[in-house]
C-alpha cells in the first residue's frame, strides 16, 4: 500500500545561523516558536531540546556554520541540522562524572526516529517527531 500523497508534502523553515555559542538558542527558540504558531506547541519542548543538542554538536565538533530545516508533514515533523563538517557523529557512553556527550542519546529518547543524511557538503543529522 502507497503513502498518500498529503503525507508526502511538507512546508518547510529554514534558518541559517553561524556554528557560535549563540547559536544552539537561536535555532531552538525558532523551532519552538515555528511549532507553536502551527498549533503544535504540544511537541516544543522535546523539538526545542534535541534541536538544542544538535546544534551544541555542530558548535563544539565541527566549527561550520548551521543550516536547520524544520518540515512539516500531516503525520510528523522533522528537523535537520545541517553542518560542513565530514565526520559523522557517534554516541559514546559518558561516565557519570563528564559533563557531555549525551547530547546524541537524549535525541534518540525524545524522537520518534532520527538519523544521518549526507549532504554535498557535509551532512544533516535529523530527528523525527510523529504529530
Amino acid at each position: 500500500m502507497g503513502v498518500p500523497a498529503h503525507d508526502l508534502t511538507s512546508d518547510t523553515y529554514t534558518l541559517f545561523t553561524p556554528g557560535n555559542a549563540h547559536s544552539a538558542k537561536i535555532c531552538r527558540d525558532f523551532v519552538q516558536r515555528t511549532l507553536e504558531t502551527l498549533g503544535l506547541g504540544h511537541l516544543g519542548d522535546a523539538a526545542a531540546l534535541c534541536t538544542s543538542e544538535l546544534v551544541t554538536n555542530v558548535h563544539q565538533h565541527t566549527k561550520s556554520d548551521v543550516h536547520l530545516r524544520a518540515a512539516v508533514a500531516t503525520t510528523h515533523v522533522r528537523i535537520a541540522v545541517y553542518d560542513g563538517g565530514d565526520r559523522l557523529p557517534t554516541p559514546r557512553r559518558p561516565d557519570a562524572d563528564q559533563e557531555s556527550g549525551r547530547g546524541l542519546f537524549l535525541v534518540t529518547a525524545l524522537s520518534d526516529v532520527c538519523g544521518v543524511t549526507p549532504a554535498s557538503a557535509g551532512k544533516g543529522v535529523w530527528f523525527q517527531l510523529n504529530r
